[in-house]
């Protein structure tokens, strides 16, 4: 069975940055898109940022210029490194991979019926 494993969630203090790290052990995609997603309580699950086997990066409105997301094929990992976090970052990130089409996919329930999906890491930012 396919899982994915995130890493580097943390509690830290606004302005702040962080590097959240996802791999799949053992697994090797071929062609696929890899994203990141978050959900906070009480909030909808929403697109941080993908990235698809050509290269090309989507990034949702409110990370813009401060997140940036990338891939180590060899080690089959994708990287989402956080500036400036705010308090309105505080969420739980999730990983998704093993599929494409992700920056069409409209809500994380289609991602997670199409595409593996991690367990989460914690991401806190205080004011």
């Amino acid at each position: 069975e396919v899982q994915l494993v995130e890493s580097g969630g943390a509690s830290v203090q606004a302005g702040e940055s962080l590097t959240l790290s996802c791999i799949a052990p053992g697994a090797t995609f071929d062609d696929s898109d890899w994203g990141w997603y978050r959900q906070a309580p009480g909030n909808e699950c929403e697109l941080v940022s993908s990235i698809n086997s050509r290269g090309t990066k989507n990034y949702g409105d409110s990370v813009k210029g401060r997140f940036t997301i990338s891939q180590d094929n060899a080690e089959n990992m994708v990287y989402l490194q956080m500036n400036s976090l705010k308090p309105d970052d505080t969420a739980a990130y999730y990983c998704a991979a093993g599929c494409q089409g992700l920056a069409g996919m409209a809500t994380c329930d289609m991602v997670r019926n199409l595409c593996y999906w991690g367990q989460g890491t914690q991401v806190t930012v205080s004011s």
